[in-house]
């Protein structure tokens, strides 16, 4: 066993002498008595532990104190550093001086300055673990308080390798700053917990604050490291998986010389993205910001990461056009109660760390102390003596421009944690433990293991009023600020709280927000200008998706969402509206009774229906007459009534298309007119008969018989009748809408069932009018002063015209709906006023006006 220890020490001695710089001096460490630039404490019952950046190596270029180099060379005391220092005093004052919270225990701290190097945030961590002058592995160093937490470090980097060292012996480790998602593994992090949100929640929200505002284009800027990495990829993966899209993604490289910051630089200038996401710290962005100004780079708009989204470095007036209107997350901004007055009352007379706040007094008050020796200054050191009086004047009123106290927050919810969990541990009683069997540990005798148990339940309620605890992964409740950087009095910008990011829900005020030179409208960021309803978006080849062009929506089909990426087909019976974002009900047509066409057409059908009685009561009247004698009056009668019936069936054919008026259209049609035809071929099959029958020995004599034409009629109609007959039971009519005939109109129409059927009604009464034209034609010749032979003739002739033109119409016009229907009833009217006009005009005339002509003298005189 002492060999494996012996080389188990010597393998650490190892990476310490690699990893850890010999030449710092970190004093008597064991008992920190002596305060120094490397470490102070304050020795109590219990402690906690923390590894800060106080001091910063590289970032400033303005060198204000150095210690002599064999020491140290840590640099810069800001404002928000040095105000972590008194956080941790001020908590830890606050916790002993409450009855309620580790009664009768005062609670003491060690802090250790990494200034923001790897090798010292090591060397702090080992030897706040080993206790000892020197850091070594598995040994403690005895000492009257125990060691209870660690709160470190700011850097994620830094606090993964910290998690890792305290995670083999299960110290427990609490960050403050550290956000990058690696560290929410428990596996590989089993002790560690931080009091920000994880990074991985950071860039989920970041992505639902782009796509709030409708950014579907953006470019991405991140820092070549844990925090940048890790947020950038999972903030990539979120904008993609909404549908938005990355233009371009770029790293700062913090290795190489320049950063590739001009590189960076022209990217942006370049791009064709409005909002550029910048996950990175403030000192490593302000180069490229240097950059941007240098290339004249204006209208962008920047999402900022936690990192530098309430940084006071951008303030000053000169970066006001390039960073006005951004927009980004902040970590909670709790207050902190009667910290400001704790920070009115300090006296730097009397303050024990005094190379600490000697350095940063002097440089930011302006005055010197004649104590603060063994240091070396890069520049002249004020004249002036420090008083007990200079903080009254202007360090109090430096302090009350903080620009933000959310750092010191978390660090202040960091102890308080801390601080509950060993009040658990103190209070636990046997039968209430987190242990086996729910026993209990001793307080002054406990294992790391055991205090870690003790944070993993802790919950503290905040002076705010929020809850504080952690989840399974050790993180806490994620919350984020929404800051909004505006113009300020002074011209330069300040950060607006505006909203708040919780529970992966976003409240934002956008009323209360500014955006390039002081505009309230959200600038847009996208590749292509959004499709409107009525539009879908169409791809282009080899771009992202982002990228499209708006096409119309096809003929029948609406989108009624803004980019669509398809259209919707509207229902059968509906249409789209002219913009093409809703269906409306397609307009039914048919020749109703109400419009003027149909009004017309029944009236005249009407109208025409009396005329062939009025000739009937005229036939009648003067039936004794030679004229109405010589034409057969009875078939005469026959016929004007036929006629009669040809005028009433267009009514038929006005109003909806129901099933009885589909059976009975084209079948009273048919009947009618099979009548009316077949009673001018019996009048002119008799004239001819009658003519040929007059010469001498004749054998037509026989057929000169009433009887004949009665035969005719009764024929011709009946082989009508059974066509009809024949149609209705096979293929019946009935009525349908047609869909297609013309867009956005549904035709009610009547199919006719069989067009066969329809045709051989067309065709039976065609040759019905073409045998009464042939031998009406035939007869035309007969020597007689009144041949009716040749009004028929013209009657067939003027009959078969108007259906030759209606046929040729319906078949190569095009017409469909209303209009058809409307040009056979024209053709069913004209025709049957050719027929009347043809062969009752000139009998009416003489009749009513040629009373003379009216004889039988007259009429035989040709003979």
């Amino acid at each position: 066993m002492r060999l494996v220890e012996l080389i188990y020490r010597t393998l650490w001695q190892i990476i310490l002498h690699y990893l850890v710089p010999t030449s710092y001096s970190i004093g008597h460490h064991c008992t920190l008595d002596t305060p120094d630039l490397l470490g102070i404490s304050a020795s109590e019952d219990i402690s906690f532990g923390a590894v800060l950046p106080l001091h910063m190596e590289k970032i400033y270029p303005k060198l204000l104190y150095t210690e002599k180099p064999e020491k140290s060379i840590c640099k810069k005391l800001s404002l928000e550093t040095y105000l972590q220092l008194h956080v941790v005093k001020y908590a830890t004052m606050e916790i002993n001086s409450n009855p309620e919270l580790l009664p009768n225990i005062t609670l003491g701290y060690q802090i250790y300055d990494s200034c923001s190097v790897l090798q010292r945030e090591l060397e702090g961590t080992m030897w706040m673990m080993s206790g000892d002058t020197k850091a070594v592995p598995n040994f403690h160093c005895q000492r009257k308080e125990k060691l209870a937490a660690i709160i470190g470090h700011s850097t994620s980097t830094y606090s993964i390798l910290m998690a890792h060292l305290l995670g083999m012996t299960r110290y427990p480790q609490i960050s403050h700053l550290s956000t990058s998602s690696l560290l929410s593994d428990r596996r590989q992090f089993p002790s560690f917990f931080r009091t920000v949100p994880s990074d991985a929640f950071q860039s989920k929200g970041l992505a639902q604050l782009i796509l709030y505002f409708g950014w579907t284009w953006v470019g991405l800027v991140a820092l070549a490291n844990d925090y940048g990495d890790q947020g950038i990829q999972v903030l990539k993966k979120e904008i993609l998986k909404s549908g938005a899209c990355v233009e371009f993604t770029e790293y700062i490289q913090i290795n190489r010389p320049n950063s590739n910051v001009p590189h960076i630089g022209h990217v942006i200038k370049t791009s064709t993205a409005q909002a550029v996401v910048i996950f990175s710290t403030d000192v490593h962005f302000l180069p490229i910001l240097e950059e941007l100004l240098r290339q004249n780079v204006t209208g962008k708009v920047w999402i900022a990461s936690e990192a530098w989204s309430t940084t006071s470095l951008f303030s000053i007036q000169k970066y006001t056009q390039l960073l006005m209107g951004t927009v980004g997350f902040a970590f909670y901004s709790g207050n902190i109660p009667r910290f400001q007055e704790y920070l009115d009352s300090l006296n730097p007379l009397s303050l024990p760390e005094k190379p600490w706040n000697w350095m940063f007094w002097e440089e930011n008050v302006g005055c010197i102390f004649l104590e603060f020796e063994n240091f070396t200054f890069s520049r002249q050191r004020p004249s002036r003596n420090c008083t007990i009086y200079d903080h009254i004047t202007d360090f109090q009123m430096y302090v009350k421009h903080v620009p933000n106290m959310r750092m010191s927050y978390n660090l202040y919810s960091a102890i308080y944690i801390i601080a509950k969990a060993l009040h658990d541990l103190n209070t636990c009683k046997p039968g209430g433990g987190l242990f086996m069997d729910r026993n209990c540990s001793n307080f002054w005798n406990f294992e790391p293991w055991q205090i870690l148990k003790y944070m993993k339940a802790a919950r503290v309620k905040l002076s705010s009023g929020r809850d504080m605890y952690f989840d399974s992964n050790g993180d806490p409740p994620p919350v984020y600020d929404i800051v909004n950087w505006q113009l300020g009095l002074d011209g330069g910008l300040k950060q607006v709280n505006i909203g708040q990011y919780d529970s992966s829900v976003l409240h934002i005020n956008t009323s209360s927000m500014r955006w390039t030179m002081g505009n309230t409208k959200i600038p847009t960021s996208v590749c292509s200008e959004r499709c409107p309803p009525g539009f879908r978006k169409a791809p282009l080849s080899r771009k992202p998706t982002c990228c499209f062009q708006c096409i119309p929506c096809a003929l029948g089909e609406i989108s009624n969402n803004t980019d669509a990426n398809g259209c919707l087909k509207c229902p059968w019976d509906q249409w789209p509206n002219q913009q093409k974002d809703k269906c409306l009900p397609k307009l039914t047509e048919y020749l109703s009774h109400e419009e003027t066409l149909g009004v017309i057409l029944m009236s005249t059908s009407i109208t025409s229906s009396f005329i062939p009685l009025v000739v009937l009561s005229l036939l009648v009247h003067y039936k004794a007459t030679p004229i109405v004698k010589a034409n057969n009056y009875t078939i005469s009668c026959l016929l004007l009534v036929s006629m009669f019936l040809c005028f009433l069936s267009p009514l038929v054919f006005i109003g909806y298309p129901n099933h009885v008026k589909c059976l009975l259209r084209q079948v009273t049609f048919g009947m009618a007119f099979a009548f009316c035809v077949s009673c001018i071929l019996a009048k002119t099959v008799i004239v001819m008969i009658a003519f040929k029958a007059t010469k001498p020995n004749s054998s037509l004599t026989r057929w000169v018989r009433p009887q004949i034409s009665y035969l005719v009629i009764s024929l011709g109609t009946f082989l009508q009748l059974l066509i009809s007959i024949t149609w209705l039971l096979i293929a019946p009519p009935f009525p349908q809408y047609n869909l297609s005939a013309r867009s956005g109109v549904i035709i009610a129409e009547c199919n006719e069932g069989s067009l066969t059927a329809f045709w051989c009604t067309t065709g039976y009464l065609g040759f019905l009018a073409l045998s009464s034209f042939l031998v009406a034609f035939l007869a035309r010749q007969l020597p007689d002063s009144y041949n009716e032979a040749r009004f028929i003739t013209f009657s067939m002739v003027a009959f078969l015209s108007v259906w030759a033109s209606y046929i040729l119409g319906v078949m190569y016009a095009g017409t469909s709906g209303k209009y058809t229907v409307a040009m056979e009833i024209f053709a069913i009217l004209s025709s049957n006023w050719a027929m009347l006009g043809c062969m009752f005009a000139p009998k009416c005339y003489i009749i009513l006006f040629q009373s003379k002509m009216n004889s039988r003298r007259h009429l035989m005189g040709n003979r």
